[in-house]
């Protein structure tokens, strides 16, 4: 694409220890495609806001909180052809720009990458090593998307009513209205919640969200789930 832009566009809510090592990173692996930063800010009050701006990263203070509310208004503030939608605590594999533009060249419209943790416990080996498969059920917002930017003006963007599976429901979305491209290439997400959770017990409750989210019921009683059975 002769005209390709990316717009990278990161949600954030006290985020300063995750976020400078991983602008660095972006700024090292996305510089030969022209780019811009937005930092989607949910009111900070640590130096998440400061290191954004020290990196050059436009930030917004968004109206709105929670992550679909945040990456939506990210996208409105945005210049780009493509978002490039990406968490904080997670790395996307060195000259990304580059796998991102090659598959916009081979017509794909949307797409994401496969995921790894920055822990080498052989459990969440294994659990990462699923995401080669291309199944929607495992799409998750850590493994970055991106999108060309029509095309999430199209679907209507993120949910902005859903607090979790917001990435489930996109992704199923953008596939019915264009191409999607699972990647060879994987991001490096933090294993911290894991740690903290456990690494089995947190799976089983991502796993059981998953299971109430398909059988219909609502936000609020996932977002209980969640909040009752995992600490952040």
């Amino acid at each position: 694409m002769s005209d390709f832009f990316i717009s990278i566009i990161i949600p954030t809510l006290n985020e300063e220890v995750k976020l400078g090592g991983l602008l660095k990173h972006l700024k090292k692996n996305c510089s030969e495609i022209s780019h811009e930063i937005i930092i989607a800010d949910g009111g900070s009050d640590d130096g998440t806001v400061q290191i954004a701006e020290s990196f050059g990263a436009t930030v917004i203070h968004c109206q709105k909180k929670g992550r679909a509310a945040q990456m939506n208004e990210g996208a409105e503030h945005s210049s780009g052809t493509i978002l490039y939608f990406l968490h904080a605590d997670t790395f996307p594999p060195q000259n990304f720009s580059d796998y991102i533009s090659q598959s916009f060249k081979k017509g794909y419209k949307s797409g994401c990458f496969q995921l790894v943790f920055d822990d080498p416990d052989p459990l969440l080996t294994f659990y990462g090593w699923f995401t080669r498969f291309r199944l929607t059920l495992f799409r998750f917002g850590d493994q970055s998307l991106f999108v060309e930017k029509t095309l999430f003006e199209e679907v209507g963007g993120f949910d902005e009513s859903m607090i979790v599976m917001e990435d489930q429901k996109i992704v199923r979305e953008l596939k019915k209205a264009g191409s999607f491209q699972l990647l060879d290439e994987r991001v490096t997400t933090s294993a911290r919640r894991y740690k903290v959770n456990g690494v089995i017990r947190l799976q089983a409750v991502f796993f059981l969200i998953l299971l109430l989210y398909y059988s219909g019921v609502s936000q609020s009683t996932l977002v209980h789930v969640y909040k009752e059975f995992i600490d952040n």
